[in-house]
């Protein structure tokens, strides 16, 4: 059974239950299988050798999200040898149709509706929402964790800077 920490986030102020391990600084990314919008699945393995920023958000139907969101797919432009992932539970279908009306071109937005794989695999599934906490992980070419964020309220927004700074550096 998948660890749970308490006292890590909160949601709206109130402490939320987090499912599974803390991923840090220096580990290996661990590995996970979500769904593209056209539904095949995806690994981290489907993505090695890139630096990777995988951007996690709880829905992005949301005001935070949707921001977050667009402020990544705008970065994408400039960050040369980096992929962005956005990674919510939101449906395959959803996300689709979120990109298309928010213009949202360079990230690939991914779902873990079906069975939490990244969620517990990085602990930031929401146990009592069945959500993910928002966080963001820079992975470098070697699937190694270089940055890592776990946002300790999930309304607000994560430090833009510091994660496209990691991505910077490790793609140089």
């Amino acid at each position: 059974m998948a660890q749970e920490r308490t006292g890590v986030v909160t949601f709206k102020g109130n402490p939320v239950t987090l499912v599974g391990n803390e991923v840090k600084v220096g580990d290996t990314a661990p590995d996970f299988t979500v769904l593209a919008n056209d539904l095949s699945p995806v690994t981290l393995a489907d993505s090695k050798g890139s630096v990777r920023i995988i951007s996690v958000v709880p829905s992005l139907d949301t005001g935070v999200c949707d921001q977050q969101t667009r402020r990544f797919n705008e970065e994408a432009a400039s960050l040369e040898g980096v992929r962005v992932l956005t990674i919510s539970v939101d449906l395959p279908f959803a996300q689709k149709r979120w990109c298309g009306a928010a213009g949202v071109d360079r990230v690939q937005t991914l779902s873990d509706h079906r069975d939490l794989s990244f969620g517990t695999a990085y602990g930031v599934v929401i146990k009592e929402l069945r959500l993910l906490a928002r966080a963001v992980f820079v992975v470098d070419k070697n699937d190694k964790v270089v940055y890592a964020e776990y946002v300790p309220e999930v309304t607000q927004h994560p430090n833009y800077e510091a994660a496209i700074e990691a991505a910077k550096k490790a793609a140089s």
